[in-house]
């Protein structure tokens, strides 16, 4: 059995491949038609040579003539199409993934132009993920560094002093951006599903508090600094309701972080103006195991967005962000809290919502992928 880009092909029973799959229209078949027509045309004006007594060196002539007409157009046939894709190679080697080549054949180059595409199409795809990657670092380095800018840029201008509960809070943020720096090498591991899960069993209620009062804290930092990037919104209120209170779960509080600090940014950004985000977690029903639903009261989500939402780079179909202070964002916030609940596990997705946008992330708990 071979296999070729439509898939496996299996040759008839008892034959060989070249028996069993046989192309109407390969090359082998065009080759052999040729040197048949050819033998025809020679016989042909052979035999009216015979009955009209005409010159042997005119038929032969005229032979030659009709046999290199016809391979002439097979050759063209043959070598149109590797220029082509020599072409196309060529563009691939500097650089540019956009330019494919023509798959209208039915023989062999058929088959060796839709490789050529697909070998383009995963070329492309992972110079689009190395892009991406960038991105994806700038978009989770921006907030500790805001968060640690503020409070030096405080001390220095005498608004506030540098006494120890001031310094813990920078270095929390110094703390966190080295871990960030740290999931560079997790990154580049991803794709062999070998980013390590650090989980742990820890309290609901106080590590969910921890993360809305340093998202508040945050965009307070950069309002003050009218800093560009997420949004600054000060106005919209955020709402904490665990239950039970002394609820626990076991996964990486790190990457749990990300996914809690991202769904909170993107519904803050699209809060109506004083408008309040409620983050809720519930028990699941496996031991440890945890839901969080975050909701806000903006405009919601299409359903036929649903999807499309956790892509990376997808804005969504809103054209303009609601309430001040916000922007576009990058598109990569729900697209990063989808990449660390898979990591889990887990599962995450939009949920149906009377009001806003209602965002439901599971996660496993101690059955979780493990470390």
């Amino acid at each position: 059995m071979s296999s070729g880009p439509d898939g496996p092909r299996s040759p008839a029973p008892g034959t060989g491949e070249s028996w069993g799959h046989v192309r109407p229209f390969s090359i082998k078949t065009k080759l052999g038609a040729l040197v048949v027509i050819s033998v025809l045309i020679t016989t042909g004006l052979s035999m009216i040579a015979v009955h009209t007594k005409t010159e042997l060196r005119f038929i032969t002539v005229f032979s030659m003539i009709a046999t290199l007409l016809i391979t002439q157009f097979v050759a063209h046939s043959l070598t149109a199409p590797l220029d082509e894709m020599n072409t196309v190679a060529r563009s691939i080697s500097h650089g540019d993934y956009t330019r494919r080549v023509s798959e209208n054949r039915g023989d062999e180059l058929g088959d060796l132009a839709q490789t050529i595409n697909v070998m383009a199409d995963e070329l492309e795809a992972q110079d689009r993920q190395r892009k991406e990657l960038v991105a994806n670092v700038s978009h989770e380095l921006r907030t500790p560094i805001a968060g640690l800018r503020a409070v030096l840029e405080n001390v220095v201008d005498g608004i506030a002093e540098a006494d120890p509960e001031t310094m813990r809070t920078a270095l929390k943020q110094t703390e966190r951006l080295g871990r960030l720096v740290e999931t560079l090498l997790d990154l580049s591991r991803l794709d062999n599903g070998v980013v390590p899960l650090r989980k742990r069993r820890f309290e609901v209620w106080p590590y969910l508090s921890g993360v809305l009062k340093e998202a508040n804290m945050v965009a307070s930092a950069r309002a003050t600094m009218g800093s560009g990037g997420n949004h600054t919104r000060t106005d919209v209120h955020l709402h904490l309701d665990v239950s039970p209170p002394e609820l626990t779960a076991h996964a990486d509080p790190e990457r749990i972080h990300q996914v809690v600090a991202n769904l909170i940014d993107n519904a803050v950004k699209h809060s109506p103006a004083h408008g309040r985000v409620t983050v809720k977690a519930r028990r699941g029903t496996l031991p440890e195991s945890l839901e969080l639903e975050v909701l806000d009261e903006g405009p919601g989500i299409p359903r036929s967005e649903w999807r499309r939402v956790f892509e990376r780079f997808n804005r969504g179909a809103v054209r303009r962000p609601h309430g001040p202070g916000s922007d576009g964002g990058t598109g990569l916030g729900l697209a990063i809290a989808r990449w660390a609940v898979d990591l889990h596990g887990g599962r995450i997705g939009v949920a149906e919502s009377e009001r806003g946008c209602r965002i439901l992330v599971t996660l496993p708990g101690e059955s979780s992928v493990p470390n």
